[in-house]
């Protein structure tokens, strides 16, 4: 902004956003490590136990399913798995 002649408006971007807390005392790196350490562990933690216990371990059943739907059998690009 300030190359292109808004050197006031390049001022206050600079003055009142660049640093500034996201919420009081944090920056959005500090929020993002507490949801990922707080909720987000305890969710992935609750969700591989239900899925071990429901499906066996598998994970994305219904895109699997639905891929198997959809592809060309024998068609390049339309392989079930890495593999075939």
């Amino acid at each position: 902004m300030r190359k292109a002649g808004h050197g006031e408006v390049a001022n206050r971007v600079e003055r009142e956003l660049l640093g500034r807390n996201l919420i009081p005392g944090r920056w959005t790196f500090q929020i993002m490590e507490e949801f990922d350490d707080g909720y987000y562990a305890a969710f992935q933690e609750i969700e591989r136990d239900a899925r071990e216990k429901l499906a066996g371990g598998r994970r994305h059943i219904y895109e699997a399913e639905m891929k198997e739907r959809r592809r060309t059998h024998g068609m390049p690009g339309h392989e079930a798995t890495p593999e075939a």
